[in-house]
């Protein structure tokens, strides 16, 4: 029993050493400034510390909204490549998105001739059918 009390002090006291070793020195403040994860005397409201890396603004379709204008990179006559543009001529705008599983052009156009006003579809098609999605679109 004497033993097991013993080798518990002793994991103990080498783990608060160790962990006392890997802690950086700390960092001093420029004078006028507070120091880090000290709130501002005139700040009226705190702001949440970024959790991780932020995310990348992206010209993908999958994050195309409704009002929204894209066009077509892609090669002429091949697969679209659409990205989210400012709506100028030759753009396509935005008129609907349907998400949900989708299983390609016929579908795609179905949901669309419900549009009003739409001249064009574009439909992304995934294996899982939860991010599958059609656009409806209007060309300016």
């Amino acid at each position: 029993m004497l033993a097991v009390v013993l080798l518990v002090v002793a994991a103990g006291g080498a783990f608060w050493l160790l962990r006392g070793q890997d802690d950086p020195a700390p960092l001093a403040a420029p004078s006028g400034s507070p120091a880090a994860g000290e709130p501002s005397p005139d700040a009226d409201v705190a702001e949440p510390a970024p959790s991780g890396a932020a995310p990348e603004s992206s010209a993908d379709p999958r994050f195309a909204k409704v009002g929204q204008c894209v066009r077509n990179d892609g090669a002429a006559g091949g697969k679209p490549k659409l990205v989210i543009s400012g709506c100028v001529a030759k753009s396509y705008e935005v008129l609907s998105r349907i998400d949900g599983a989708t299983s390609g052009e016929r579908d795609a156009e179905a949901k669309c001739g419900k549009v009003e006003g739409y001249t064009n579809w574009y439909f992304f098609d995934s294996e899982l059918d939860t991010l599958d999605f059609v656009l409806c679109l209007k060309q300016r």
